[in-house]
């Protein structure tokens, strides 16, 4: 998440911003504000800019991982392909007993 120093300087740029009647009650304006920008940044379920790196690298790798297996069957199923011989089929003859009929 953000550094608490960066939700300081936020909220104190905003209470700074405050128009000048309001200048008065800035401590106020300042708490509101980084109560308001913690709780908002909180329901983002936000990571760190290092975790986000981590994980970007781990996706890296199985992209490349899984390129690498692609390939790799790609290959053993050409060369399954290569090997593999049509068994021969037995087709029946012309005159086959199967289709004729009875004779009386």
């Amino acid at each position: 998440m953000l550094d608490p120093k960066q939700i300081d300087d936020l909220a104190r740029r905003l209470a700074e911003q405050a128009p000048k009647g309001f200048q008065v009650l800035q401590e106020d304006l300042n708490r509101g504000f980084r109560a308001t920008l913690e709780s908002g940044l909180a329901r983002l379920d936000l990571v760190t800019r290092e975790e986000f790196d981590v994980q970007a690298a781990v996706l890296a790798r199985s992209r490349a991982k899984l390129a690498a297996l692609e390939k790799r069957v790609a290959a053993l199923e050409a060369a399954c392909a290569d090997t593999a011989q049509p068994a021969p089929t037995a087709e029946p003859a012309s005159g086959s007993a199967e289709f004729e009929e009875p004779s009386a």
